[in-house]
C-alpha cells in the first residue's frame, strides 16, 4: 500500500531541502491518525513525512528493510502497538528489525508504540486516561464517553468521525498529557509518542543523525514478508 510524501501542512516547496521521513504504520488506525496530524500543521516544516500503511503488523520488519534499503529517506521509523501480553508479536518486530541492523536495541530508536493499542495515544487528545486492554469492546464506552461515538470497533466511518475530531487545541493537549505518561513498553498505558513528538516539532535534525549512527550497521540478516 502507496504512503504519500507529505511535509507538514501538505505544502511541498519546489525545493526540499529539509528531511524525508518514512513512517510504517501498522494499519488504517495508525495510518490515518498521523496523516490528521500532518494536515494541522503542528510539526516543523523541515520534515517531509511519507506514511506507508503495512497491512498488518507481520508485514512491518519486511516494509522496514524495504524502505530502510531504498535510500530515498533520512530516516524510517515504525508506528505501532504492543497488542496484548506477552506482546509475542510485537517483541519478534523488535528482534527482525534489530537483527535486521545487526546491532542490540536498534528496534527501540526508531519504534512509535502504544501500549496495549495506538488508541492509548489518540484517546489523549480527550482525557487522561490509562488503557488497560486492546479490545475494541472493552475501549467502547471510554471512547463513547469522551467522543460521543457509539461501539467504536475500528470501521472506517467511525474513524472518519474520530479524527475528524482532532484540533491543533487537543493536539496540544495531548502533548501535556502523554508527558505523565510512563515510555516502558512494557508498562499497559505507556507510550513513547511524546519523544517523537518533541522531534518532529524541533526545527534541527541532529535527532535522526544521531537515530541514524545507532542502527547504521549494514543488515546482515534478510528479513521476509509476513
Amino acid at each position: 500500500i502507496g504512503g504519500r510524501c507529505l511535509p507538514v501542512g501538505n505544502r511541498l516547496p519546489k525545493i526540499f531541502t529539509g528531511s524525508r521521513i518514512c513512517i510504517i504504520c501498522e494499519g488504517d488506525e495508525e495510518y490515518e491518525y498521523l496523516e490528521k496530524l500532518i494536515s494541522l500543521d503542528v510539526w516543523s516544516k523541515e520534515y517531509c513525512f511519507q506514511l506507508e500503511n503495512a497491512g498488518g503488523n507481520g508485514n512491518i520488519p519486511a516494509r522496514y528493510q524495504d524502505k530502510y534499503q531504498n535510500g530515498a529517506y533520512d530516516l524510517v521509523l515504525v508506528f505501532c502497538d504492543t497488542d496484548r501480553k506477552p506482546y509475542e508479536q510485537y517483541v519478534d518486530i523488535k528482534r527482525r528489525i534489530d537483527e535486521f541492523h545487526g546491532v542490540e536495541n536498534a528496534a527501540d530508536k526508531i519504534m512509535i508504540f502504544g501500549n496495549p493499542c495506538t488508541m492509548q495515544i489518540i484517546i489523549e487528545h480527550w482525557g487522561d486516561v490509562r488503557l488497560c486492554s486492546n479490545n475494541k469492546k472493552k475501549n467502547a464506552p471510554v471512547i463513547y464517553d469522551l467522543t460521543g461515538i457509539e461501539g467504536y470497533k475500528g470501521r472506517k466511518e467511525q474513524r472518519r468521525k474520530l479524527f475528524s475530531q482532532i484540533t491543533t487545541k487537543n493536539y496540544q493537549e495531548m502533548r501535556e498529557r502523554i508527558k505523565q505518561i510512563p515510555w516502558d513498553d512494557t508498562v499497559e498505558g505507556s507510550t513513547n509518542f511524546g519523544r517523537f513528538l518533541d522531534y518532529f516539532s524541533s526545527d534541527e535534525d541532529e535527532w535522526i543523525k544521531t537515530i541514524n549512527r545507532i542502527v547504521d550497521d549494514e543488515g546482515q540478516f534478510k528479513i521476509e514478508e509476513g
